[in-house]
């Protein structure tokens, strides 16, 4: 059921995604975007003796997972089970290398969003470094300038789709935020388990689900996004 639901609409992305087409913040500067791509981390049960890779900067044993989603809010690729500790450009590099996992790879002229801790390459398009990027930064400081700034708000607000995602899926699961104390494998899939029916109710119910509808609003992110 994974491999059919977490996989892009249209592997070949032939068309321009309707929150982009639709909205003049997006178009026509950010037609060839298919997705954005981040990472969360979601905590595990582990015996004490095989906690420390998995702790990272919150201190506690999590996983740290890898997915990619389009502006609809479905998950069309996801990377779990590694170590909370792990950086994220190794997992980013090791998902678009390796053929086993079957990433969906942008084509040419076409791009993922990514933030500032990806590497900026082709096919992967991050934020002015140095410069105001996350939507609270904009919202309660001073009012965007420079054309790099300008940039950065539309990307940052385009970009929150993945965070939005994020932040359904967390909501939607308990499960996510109480881990029972499975085996680490069975913990993993169950990550993979949540975004597959993550992915099916946003398909078959639609937009009246109430939690895409709270994560739904692109004024929630200004108020609320702080990863």
């Amino acid at each position: 059921m994974a491999t059919d639901l977490i996989a892009p609409k249209d592997p070949f992305f032939s068309s321009i995604p309707e929150q982009i087409r639709n909205d003049s913040r997006y178009m026509p500067h950010f037609k060839d975007c298919i997705g954005a791509l981040d990472g969360t981390h979601i905590a595990v049960i582990l015996p004490l003796n095989e906690q420390i890779p998995y702790i990272g900067r919150k201190r506690i044993s999590t996983q740290n997972v890898m997915a990619v989603c389009d502006f609809n809010m479905c998950f069309t690729f996801v990377m779990a089970g590694w170590e909370g500790s792990a950086h994220d450009t190794r997992i980013f590099l090791d998902a678009i290398r390796d053929p086993k996992y079957k990433f969906s790879h942008p084509p040419n002229g076409k791009y993922y969003l990514v933030d500032s801790g990806y590497p900026q390459m082709k096919g992967y398009l991050g934020p002015y470094r140095g410069q105001g990027y996350h939507l609270p930064d904009f919202h309660r400081g001073r009012p965007v300038s420079s054309e790099e700034e300008i940039f950065n708000h539309s990307h940052s607000s385009l970009r929150s789709v993945i965070e939005r995602t994020f932040g359904v899926l967390k909501k939607k699961w308990a499960i996510l935020r109480d881990m029972p104390s499975y085996s680490f494998e069975k913990q993993t899939m169950i990550v993979v388990a949540t975004m597959t029916i993550h992915n099916f109710i946003r398909k078959h119910v639609g937009r009246n689900d109430a939690d895409f509808m709270e994560y739904e609003d692109i004024n929630w992110a200004y108020e609320n996004i702080i990863d």
